[in-house]
C-alpha cells in the first residue's frame, strides 16, 4: 500500500458524499502531486473488487461515483442537482432478496440507486 492509495481509502471512508474518480483525484493532488488520475481509477477497481467499497454508477451527470460505506442503504441521486444522498436500510432487506434470486445463487451485497429530484430542485 502506497500513501497515495491509503489517502484515496482515506478519502472515501470519511466522507459520506459519493465522489467520483477526478474528485477524487482533484481533493488529492495539492497533497500527492505525483499522484495519477490512473492509479485513483486502478485503486477504485481493486477496492470494489475486494468489496471495501460500492461502484454506484452515474448520477446522471456522466461521472461514475463510488461510495465508502458497503453497509446495506439505498442511494438517491437527484438528476438536477446531481448530488446523491444515503437512505438507511436494514439488512432485512437484503434478506428479502433472498426469495427472488435463484437457488446456489449467494448473495454477498446490494447497490441500489435511485433517480429524482431532491426537496431544493423540486421548489426552484
Amino acid at each position: 500500500m502506497t500513501p497515495q492509495r491509503i489517502a484515496i481509502c482515506r478519502q472515501l471512508c470519511e466522507t459520506d458524499q459519493h465522489p467520483s474518480a477526478n474528485q477524487i483525484f482533484n481533493n488529492l493532488k495539492k497533497e500527492y502531486p505525483f499522484l495519477s488520475l490512473m492509479t485513483v481509477y486502478n485503486t477504485l477497481k481493486t477496492l470494489v473488487k475486494i468489496g471495501a467499497i460500492r461502484f454506484i454508477g452515474s448520477a446522471s451527470d456522466g461521472n461514475v461515483h463510488y461510495d465508502g460505506d458497503i453497509d446495506p442503504h439505498i442511494n438517491l441521486a437527484c438528476i438536477s442537482c446531481k448530488k446523491i444522498i444515503d437512505v438507511p436500510d436494514s439488512a432485512a432487506s437484503l434478506n428479502k432478496l433472498n426469495y427472488v434470486v435463484p437457488q446456489g445463487y449467494k448473495i454477498i451485497g446490494t447497490s441500489v440507486l435511485i433517480y429524482g429530484l431532491c426537496p431544493d430542485c423540486q421548489k426552484g
